[in-house]
């Protein structure tokens, strides 16, 4: 059974407002049946980030999906990346008076006013994947979603791992390429990273550039680049997800290097083309965040539509790879 790491659950509502900001991409669907016994069927509106790497489609679709077993009626929307359209797309849901909102916000900060209106409109809101800044905790039920300190946490502990088993001798120099600005995941996984490199690492390892490349496999290719430009000594890579890993490991081929040996490349999500990448010896290490949410946000969105007290945390099973595990493993790499 899927659990998820550590975060808060508050009491809920949310208020009214509201039109979806005409570029956001709308994908609208309705499941066909109602719970059982006469009851109403749940209108679930939710606000997806949108489709920037394989883990950000896998988690979509594992909504869809769990939405449809369940039998609830989902109003789904793709934000494209902004923080405007997921605004405007959870007001909108407001207007429609959906019985519960979710969504996996940008960024952290500048949720209040919308929430707020949810509050008032008495819709419960659930945040999935990623958690935001608030003033009043009230204002959402409840975070499902992982504990991305400590994934930085495990991918410093890995890279110890990578880095004994290459033989690597004297000074670790790091590239790193962080997600997008003020999202959680960026913000957490540079920190839990940098945590155990400045208590145990401080005069080995140096991160000697870093910058975000916004989660994509673009971003990931055009930002190594310059990386290898400026740096050219860089050691090791750490990538804040596989799909930047990816975009990256062009680039280190282009300037005639190789991925997994000239570079040691360990990054985070275990995506299955991380994992061919890994199997081909390509990237070294992959930390494992799960992004099948959709059962485990279906369960407490009917629980908070009922009334429910939810957990304050609810915590996936993830795993750490090493390059010669990858092999065996990626037959059973659903996502």
């Amino acid at each position: 059974m899927l659990n998820r790491r550590n975060f808060l659950t508050a009491a809920v509502g949310v208020a009214a407002a509201g039109g979806l900001a005409a570029c956001a991409k709308k994908d609208e669907g309705a499941s066909s049946s109602s719970s059982g016994g006469g009851s109403k069927t749940i209108t679930l509106g939710f606000s997806q980030v949108g489709s920037e790497s394989g883990w950000r489609s896998a988690n979509s679709d594992s909504v869809k999906s769990a939405a449809k077993e369940a039998g609830y009626t989902l109003k789904f929307s793709d934000a494209q990346q902004k923080q405007e359209n997921q605004i405007s797309a959870i007001r909108s849901y407001i207007a429609q008076k959906v019985d519960v909102i979710a969504f996996s916000p940008v960024v952290v900060t500048g949720w209040d006013a919308v929430l707020r209106e949810a509050k008032a409109a008495k819709i419960p809101v659930v945040l999935t994947d990623r958690s935001v800044e608030t003033s009043d905790e009230s204002l959402y039920a409840t975070l499902v979603g992982s504990d991305f300190t400590d994934e930085g946490r495990r991918a410093a502990r890995i890279l110890e791992k990578v880095l004994a088993k290459a033989g690597h001798k004297g000074a670790v120099k790091i590239a790193q390429l962080e997600g997008t600005t003020g999202a959680a995941p960026a913000i957490e996984r540079a920190k839990g990273f940098k945590e155990v490199m400045d208590a145990e690492h401080k005069d080995d390892w140096k991160i000697v550039v870093s910058q975000t490349g916004d989660f994509t496999r673009a971003g990931g290719k055009q930002v190594m680049a310059a990386f290898l430009q400026s740096n050219p000594d860089i050691n090791v890579l750490f990538a804040h997800n596989d799909d930047m890993a990816i975009g990256a490991i062009q680039s280190i081929e282009a300037a005639g290097k190789k991925p997994g040996k000239d570079i040691l490349i360990v990054s985070i999500d275990g995506v299955k083309d991380g994992f061919v990448a890994m199997s081909e010896g390509k990237i070294n290490a992959i930390v494992e965040c799960n992004p099948l949410l959709g059962p485990q946000l279906m369960e407490v969105v009917k629980k908070v539509k009922d009334g429910e007290t939810v957990e304050r945390w609810i915590k996936t099973e993830e795993s750490d790879f090493m390059q010669d595990q990858a092999a065996a493993a990626l037959p059973n790499r659903k996502y």
